[in-house]
């Protein structure tokens, strides 16, 4: 699980295909890609994932402690979990930092309407969400078919492969360097990894929320950063987002991912209600830390490769073969009828990839549907 997230955020660096935990991180490892620094925008992510398993091997026990008993803050939380929704919903809208003055404005009338574009696309995306998530979709080969798959990659993945034929993008000589950071880097480096880790703790916790979300929370959480520090911040949650919701799943008794249903359905689950920890548990961290170890040291090595050679890559060839899979899987997973979601989801996620507003927003697809079920 912790490699193949390494995987996406590789694939998202030099590719530009991302699914929607790394959609925040595209242009931050984009423009260092373009500046001849792709290789360290993996090497930071490298970091901050790894980062983040130390930090939640520290906070194991207090995340037992806080959401389960004694203080059994979760089921506090399912008592008020529609407005904490909103609220983070406002709050995603609310900071929307994109400045639209596409019709000659000036001073903040740009800001509130980068704010109106973002609120538009986020009830859009809603819509789109209580529209299709009742499909009931049909595989021509039989395999289950998910109808989020090809919402999801229209959203977050298609727009963005797009855009990238369309302004064809040159690709400079990658510098390979050992990743070096000043003190002042660090004292950054290690801000970004907690508060980062914390909100995909959050995110492992509360439904309907991604990494990108706590992401944002997280940059709020601070004050502004770069590039890089998004890229680490970002990585931060991800990881910590895998590796809290398999203990969450033990403390609630409720997968908040695809990894955590998987493990539902394949072992008895034992609920973590004494100190010692349950012994399932015990090997599933024993493996998400020796693959977290693992995917550290495989990233820098395959990212050196990736950074060799890429400038010699047929660029605009591998978006286009990219796109055709992506195409491909969707009918092969949920016929025509997905398709067709596909080409919808695509023409949505343009939106917020031609007005520069975050592509988070696009979650609305299933915070709103969310929201109205709590309510």
């Amino acid at each position: 699980m912790l490699v193949l997230s390494h995987f996406f955020t590789l694939a998202s660096t030099v590719i530009g295909a991302p699914e929607e935990d790394t959609a925040l991180s595209v242009l931050p490892a984009h423009t260092l890609l373009l500046e001849g620094n792709g290789y360290k925008a993996v090497a930071l992510s490298a970091l901050g994932s790894y980062g983040a398993i130390v930090v939640c091997l520290f906070l194991l026990y207090p995340i037992r402690f806080i959401i389960g008993t004694p203080l059994f803050l979760y089921s506090t939380l399912q008592e008020i979990m529609v407005w904490v929704l909103i609220a983070i919903s406002i709050l995603m809208l609310a900071t929307e930092k994109a400045k639209i003055d596409e019709f000659g404005t000036s001073g903040k009338t740009p800001a509130i309407a980068g704010i109106l574009f973002a609120t538009f696309v986020f009830f859009l995306s809603g819509i789109f969400g209580l529209v299709i998530l009742d499909f009931i979709l049909d595989s021509p080969i039989g395999l289950d078919a998910p109808v989020l798959f090809p919402a999801l990659a229209g959203l977050f993945g298609t727009p963005t492969l797009l855009n990238s034929l369309m302004t064809k993008p040159v690709i400079p000589e990658q510098k390979i360097e050992k990743l070096k950071l000043d003190i002042s880097d660090k004292k950054s480096s290690i801000l970004s990894v907690v508060t980062g880790s914390l909100a995909g703790i959050l995110v492992s916790i509360i439904p309907g929320i991604t990494s990108s979300t706590g992401t944002i929370l997280a940059m709020n959480a601070r004050e502004g950063s770069g590039n890089e520090q998004t890229i680490v911040t970002l990585s931060s949650v991800n990881t910590a987002s895998a590796f809290s919701v398999i203990v969450v799943l033990f403390v609630i008794l409720r997968p908040r991912s695809g990894a955590a249903l998987a493990v539902n359905e394949l072992i008895a689950v034992e609920e973590w209600t004494s100190l010692m920890i349950p012994t399932d548990l015990i090997y599933l961290l024993m493996f998400l830390i020796f693959g977290g170890s693992l995917s550290y040291f495989l990233t820098l090595k395959i990212g050196k490769i990736f950074a060799k050679h890429f400038a010699n890559v047929p660029y605009s060839l591998l978006v286009v073969l990219t796109v055709a899979m992506i195409a491909i899987l969707v009918f092969i997973f949920t016929g025509i009828m997905g398709v067709l979601i596909l080409i919808a989801a695509t023409c949505i996620g343009f939106l917020p990839v031609f007005w520069g507003v975050r592509r988070s927003h696009c979650m609305g697809l299933l915070l709103i549907p969310i929201i109205l079920h709590f309510l």
